[in-house]
């Protein structure tokens, strides 16, 4: 038994698993009238409902007391402090400096002011986001810019891109701005297939500048950029780099005017606030962009001062460790009702499940607690004719995340009323169920024979007290973006406290990447017997039959 399981907060929230684990949610709000109040809150423009969790004011103390036991508040001061909390790189992790709004230093291991370089680099973005946006920054032919590209992969590009999704509305309507991550040659190819290149501009971002899907796309693009009439000295014109490795960029061609550093203390998925969201603010300018830094800023601030009980990404944290502990949940689902956030459910999959996705802790030893969920979601109302059948009758609970604004961008018709109606009745159906008497009643109303009713019936019938949590926002414009974003940054990381993990480093995709270098050699030459007999055999399978681009 590890500490984290055998320590008196953990035994104490398992002995209360077993007092509710007939409890039913509809019963605790047909017992207390003011259950929403008691269970909801709303901070940095956000609403918070949690009350349709299977929870009493005892769990939620029970899990303010593990937080403690876990030293969650200490944690929490050496985040913000710029401690190496990154145990295994001996690194800090301080994507908070990035959006802070004060001048109070920040010294990650006793090095140069981190908020002073932040303001440097970020000063040099706003001269170029604005020389492109009004025109004084043009291509080759002096044509303005009309298409902005983005090179990356991981943190690199789920980041900008699901921001970029999410404000589209604010978007300058003669700067368009794409994305390309995947190695697959098609995502390149049908990208490029509709541009001019002399209104075009790449944006290659990678920290080493050597990830080598990243830099297989900004080669091929660099190649047909000088196929179509561009010329060697034209490549810093088109192509800048987000990266902290001068010697490569160079090497590329880009020059160090066109090249935005970034820092080893800004982790690939949290690094949407640095320059890595540049083509966040090329696309709606940095107003917006600052906008939303301060939206992240204020729910840091929340995080760092709010008391445990009432403090928003502690409540979600800990109510995930609830459900996924103490309650057998295998997944959590994200589901936004807000189509500009179409691309939520992908950003967080990466930020929570290579966050804490992991079977051992900080200190090296094997966990014997489940730790990260698997991380799924689409858009509601899509999301109800495709998954939801699972989530109210599946064999075990999948807390939902349900997310939508008040007003929407677009008001047509009546959809925005449609819209809200399903989510709250989703949300009210999973936690109320349908009882026997209930469907029994309905089935009757509807003058069902009775052989078909008794047949109907246990199919009919969901237990409800599935848990979910609802956020509601007025409207999502980029402060709301940036608190929300930071909002599950520190839900993240509360989990991980409490599950005694490193949340900032990745080395499970370390061996992928080790053997596909390998492997992609040997599909020219042919496998090696160090290979197991299936990889051998799907590589003799597919050489005769690849077709590659050799010019």
């Amino acid at each position: 038994m590890s500490r984290l399981t055998a320590s008196p907060a953990w035994q104490a929230l398992g002995r209360h698993r077993e007092q509710m684990a007939e409890q039913q949610v509809r019963s605790l709000f047909a017992a207390d009238p003011t259950r929403f109040e008691r269970f909801s809150f709303e901070s940095c423009g956000i609403l918070l409902d949690y009350s349709k969790n299977r929870i009493t004011a005892e769990t939620v103390g029970l899990l303010a007391d593990l937080a403690r036991e876990r030293d969650l508040e200490g944690w929490r001061a050496r985040l913000f402090a710029g401690d190496p909390i990154n145990t295994t790189e001996g690194r800090a992790v301080l994507h908070t400096a990035l959006r802070q709004q004060t001048n109070e230093p920040v010294r990650p291991g006793g090095a140069d002011d981190a908020i002073t370089e932040v303001r440097s680099v970020m000063n040099r973005v706003r001269t170029f986001v604005d020389g492109v946006r009004f025109g004084s920054i043009t291509g080759l032919s002096g044509r303005r810019f009309k298409d902005v590209v983005n090179i990356g992969i991981g943190g690199s590009d789920l980041g900008p891109l699901m921001v970029a999704e999410a404000l589209l509305p604010y978007h300058h309507p003669d700067l368009r701005v794409r994305f390309v991550s995947n190695v697959d040659g098609t995502n390149l190819y049908d990208t490029l297939d509709w541009l001019d290149p002399e209104t075009t501009l790449f944006i290659v971002t990678s920290k080493t500048f050597t990830t080598e899907e990243t830099m297989t796309n900004a080669r091929s693009a660099r190649n047909w950029f000088l196929t179509e009439g561009g010329t060697e000295a034209d490549i810093g014109k088109h192509f800048i780099a987000v990266s902290a490795n001068e010697a490569e960029v160079r090497a590329f061609g880009i020059g160090p005017e066109s090249t935005f550093s970034f820092w080893d203390w800004v982790g690939g998925r949290f690094s949407l606030w640095s320059a890595v969201g540049l083509p966040v603010a090329l696309a709606t300018g940095m107003e917006r962009f600052d906008a939303l830094l301060a939206g992240a800023n204020a729910m840091d601030e929340h995080f760092r001062t709010a008391p445990l009980e009432s403090n928003m990404p502690v409540l979600l944290g800990l109510l995930g460790v609830w459900a996924i502990n103490f309650l057998d949940a295998p997944a959590q689902a994200v589901v936004p009702y807000d189509q500009y956030l179409h691309r939520l459910p992908a950003y967080l999959q990466q930020l929570d499940m290579e966050s804490n996705g992991k079977s051992v802790d900080r200190d090296g030893c094997a966990v014997d607690y489940a730790t990260a969920p698997v991380i799924f979601g689409e858009p509601g109302t899509n999301a109800q004719h495709s998954f939801f059948q699972l989530l109210h009758q599946g064999t075990r609970p999948i807390p939902v995340d349900f997310l939508a604004a008040a007003e929407s961008h677009n008001p047509f018709g009546d959809h925005q009323r449609l819209l809200l109606a399903n989510m709250l009745a989703q949300s009210e159906a999973l936690m109320r169920g349908r009882t026997v008497e209930e469907t029994r009643a309905e089935l009757e109303a509807s003058n069902t024979p009775n052989a078909r009713l008794e047949a109907l019936l246990p199919h009919k019938v969901f237990e409800g007290s599935r848990p979910s949590n609802t956020l509601l926002y007025r409207k999502l414009d980029p402060f709301t973006l940036g608190a929300l974003i930071a909002l599950y940054e520190h839900k993240i990381f509360v989990q991980g406290v409490i599950w005694n993990l490193n949340s900032f480093d990745q080395w499970g995709v370390e061996l992928g990447k080790s053997l596909a270098r390998t492997i992609g050699a040997e599909l020219a030459t042919g496998p090696s017997a160090a290979h197991d007999s299936s990889t051998i055999g799907q590589i003799r399978w597919l050489r005769p039959r690849m077709v590659l681009d050799t010019e």
